[in-house]
């Protein structure tokens, strides 16, 4: 995917001025529709927070809320390939689908009277309205493009002048209060609809339309998946009867639905892991508060163990292989890391590979040998950048870890017979944790290397 989204191919502006002519057209006609929809409803109501009646309107700010129309056409125009503008062209135009069938279903209605202005401003103004109605609030589609174009201009800056990039994104977001053009609740709805965008079209992770062809359902994976349905069916219910305050839990609610059905449909890339450890924005966003309670989580469990635990001290090439949780901070250079945790960031290592999987799920024999082989790459790579220790980790360093590091004992010959792999494991480490079913996954990989 890296490859895929860094190559230049050259002419690709020229389909982007195809997906302009055909983005821009819809874009204005699906906007239009919407807004003389609600014009001609006999009542539209408003979702407004007391508070935001002190809100200032800022004449000057509606040079940043218009500069997003410029933004857009150029990024159409810059992107460095086919893959990134195809992928970029789905995420503008899913935008714009969610957005107006929001503005359809639930149409909402801006309630504050701007004055008369005067000057360029004022002329600002006047064109937006002869396009513009008080109506289309909920998502801001400013805030669900914004969140799109601020993640495609991040990655075509120089680091050097990506604080410019943030900066005015910044400014673009405020400008949709102090135009007073939008009520509190079109921001954080327009960001929830801007990140699931990015989610569905990703640019260096899979797709969550692919399947996951190395693990079957199983009824752990149906559990998990009911487990996080509930609260889900229960925020979504609060939301709409409580409205106001409680549309809040829209949020959550989203998040532990994307996790029932991560569960239900097997798709470990769904969280949205890059093969450097790190969460795409996405993913921070759409999981930020399953996040926090899973790292909570992996520090509860371990707090009484929170180091890692020497499993093997090969002399022979004199790296020593440990097992532990996933890290709080950057490690040093002169540890390799094997991560097979999916729902935790890492910050990214010299040496660095990952077999991801879902929490409190079993790794099959398949799995276990695809797992082993990039374990195997990692090993080797160790030896031939001198590092001496490597470290296997997932979440708590009970289960998922125990399981493949099992395996690659195991593959190494180190162990005949899967119980003896486990006992060496056990005996650095006594509180893992490998359920019956996961051995018998680590016999029948056993099995299969005979």
């Amino acid at each position: 995917m890296r490859d895929l989204l860094t190559e230049k191919q050259a002419g690709t502006w020229r389909y982007g001025v195809l997906y302009l002519c055909l983005l821009a057209p819809f874009f204005f006609l699906s906007y239009g529709f919407a807004n003389h929809y609600a014009e001609s409803l006999s009542h539209v109501p408003s979702i407004v927070f007391a508070w935001e009646r002190h809100i200032p309107l800022l004449p000057w700010t509606i040079v940043p809320y218009w500069s997003i129309d410029l933004f857009y056409g150029l990024s159409l125009l810059l992107c460095w390939n086919r893959f990134e503008l195809n992928r970029h062209a789905l995420r503008l135009l899913t935008a714009q689908l969610i957005s107006i069938g929001c503005f359809l279903a639930f149409p909402l209605m801006f309630s504050q009277q701007r004055p008369e202005l005067q000057g360029f401003f004022g002329w600002c103004f006047d064109v937006l309205m002869g396009f513009d109605r008080p109506y289309n609030q909920a998502p801001s589609l400013h805030i669900v493009l914004l969140l799109i174009l601020w993640d495609f201009y991040r990655r075509h800056v120089a680091t050097s002048w990506r604080w410019l990039v943030h900066l005015w994104s910044g400014l673009i977001g405020i400008s949709v209060l102090t135009t007073w053009q939008h009520h509190f609740i079109d921001l954080p709805t327009g960001l929830l609809v801007g990140a699931l965008c990015l989610w569905l079209f990703p640019l260096q992770v899979k797709s969550p339309f692919a399947s996951e062809p190395l693990q079957q359902r199983q009824s752990k994976h149906i559990k998990m998946a009911i487990f996080y349905a509930i609260p889900a069916i229960i925020l979504l219910v609060l939301a709409c009867w409580l409205r106001s305050w409680a549309l809040w839990l829209i949020y959550p609610a989203l998040s532990f639905a994307l996790l029932s059905l991560a569960y239900a449909l097997v798709r470990v890339h769904w969280l949205q892991k890059t093969p450097q450890g790190n969460l795409t924005p996405a993913a921070w966003i759409l999981f930020l508060l399953y996040l926090f309670c899973a790292w909570i989580n992996s520090r509860i469990w371990t707090q009484k163990h929170p180091e890692n635990s020497l499993v093997l001290h090969l002399s022979q090439h004199g790296i020593m292989l440990e097992l532990g949780r996933i890290p709080s901070q950057p490690q040093p250079n002169t540890q390799a890391w094997m991560d097979c945790c999916a729902e935790l960031p890492v910050a990214a290592h010299t040496v660095y590979a990952q077999y991801v999987s879902l929490d409190l799920t079993v790794l099959e024999a398949q799995q276990l040998q695809q797992a082993v082989k990039v374990f195997e790459q990692l090993y080797q790579e160790s030896q031939y950048h001198h590092i001496r220790h490597i470290v296997v980790f997932c979440a708590l360093g009970y289960s998922r870890s125990s399981a493949v590091l099992a395996a690659w004992i195991l593959q190494k010959g180190w162990a005949e017979q899967t119980d003896q792999a486990i006992a060496m494991i056990q005996q650095a480490r006594p509180w893992i944790v490998l359920k019956q079913q996961q051995i018998l996954e680590l016999k029948k990989f056993n099995h299969e290397l005979k």
